[in-house]
């Protein structure tokens, strides 16, 4: 169970971090979409391992496999399977979790559940799983600028207390991929990298900030009132390992302000669309998208498996002390860049094909 994420566009992941592979069935995806490997791959390649000082050192290609639904390079419009095979595991680095929990992560909670859990690397808890997410949301990437000339660019706004300045209306891929970090402030981007490069040495990890703004969304996405544009981005951002807080919009800056200073005022551009001066809505207003550009942030807390000594208990109820081995991302937030980028991809490409079965009828 909750396995399985979407309505029209559907997905479900499978696999654990130091298993046979990991990967992605995705069911509703419409036919004769053209995709390959290597577009795929591309997001792949963003999410995966052993990129640089800053990420763990966990060596994987992360070589994406079409198993189905795609014939000479298009969607057949049956479910499609992506398998990313596992390379480089050492579960023995884990041998010291077989008893002893890591704090605040999902060891004693998964035992809690299922009696029962994966202690090499994670299991289903591993932020790998997101490789599933990444591959579906390039293919929902693909849909979407095909359709409707969406574009979604994330970027990493803020490791602890270094925030970056970002033009929001301009900000583009070539700059966000130019560092390690995927911050678009080149300037405070290298005072990112060396404090995550600190922390690192230092046994220890810190968290931080994703920005994503989506372009050129249609107005009328939504399905209120569970079914909320902001609500389902909430649930999809939020199911990411590792996030502990979201925001749209002016987020909680936004309760400082008063309704006449926070409401966007229309008026009518030069094509005759109704349109707003502000964006403090995000994009969203009434659980259904605007026309203006969906804008949220994603938090993310630092990654809880450290080398620095944290007390703990084993699984018999035993205090105790674990500094743990294996390798690990002293900081999430450079490779959680495309996996939020994927998260909202699969979202407004579903509310997408939801729309136009309910409203392009008439």
């Amino acid at each position: 169970m909750g396995n399985t994420f979407g309505h029209l566009f559907r997905i479900t992941t499978f696999g654990e971090s130091h298993g046979g592979g990991v990967g992605v069935i995705i069911d509703g995806c419409p036919p004769r979409v053209a995709i390959s490997e290597s577009e795929i791959q591309a997001d792949l390649d963003r999410r995966r391992p052993g990129q640089s000082k800053i990420t763990t050192p966990r060596q994987e290609s992360d070589r994406c496999e079409i198993l189905s639904g795609v014939f000479e390079g298009k969607t057949l419009g049956t479910p499609i399977a992506i398998l990313v095979r596992n390379q480089d595991a050492r579960s023995q680095d884990y041998q010291e979790m077989e008893q002893k929990y890591r704090p605040s992560h999902a060891d004693a909670t998964y035992e809690a559940k299922y009696g029962i859990r994966n202690w090499q690397g994670g299991g289903r808890a591993s932020a790998r799983e997101t490789i599933g997410r990444v591959a579906a949301g390039a293919i929902a990437k693909k849909i979407l600028r095909e359709i409707g000339g969406v574009q979604i660019i994330a970027y990493v706004k803020r490791i602890k207390d270094l925030e970056a300045i970002v033009d929001q209306e301009n900000v583009n891929l070539e700059q966000v991929e130019s560092n390690i970090v995927r911050c678009p402030d080149s300037e405070c981007a290298l005072k990112m990298i060396e404090l995550i490069d600190q922390t690192r040495q230092a046994q220890d990890s810190v968290g931080g900030v994703v920005e994503c703004i989506a372009r050129n969304v249609p107005r009328g996405l939504g399905e209120p009132v569970f079914d909320k544009l902001e609500a389902d981005l909430a649930k999809a951002v939020m199911s990411l390992p590792a996030t502990k807080g979201f925001e749209i919009g002016s987020g909680f800056a936004g309760t400082l302000l008063t309704g006449s200073e926070h409401n966007d005022p229309y008026y009518i551009d030069d094509q005759g669309e109704t349109r707003t001066r502000s964006n403090r809505s995000g994009g969203i207003q009434g659980g259904i998208s605007n026309g203006e550009p969906v804008i949220i942030k994603v938090a993310f807390k630092p990654t809880a498996t450290i080398g620095k000594a944290q007390d703990t208990v084993t699984n018999t109820g035993v205090e105790t002390v674990l500094a743990a081995k294996g390798r690990h991302d002293p900081c999430v937030l450079p490779r959680a860049v495309p996996m939020v980028e994927a998260m909202v991809a699969l979202v407004l490409c579903d509310h997408l094909l939801r729309h136009q079965a309910q409203c392009k009828l008439f």
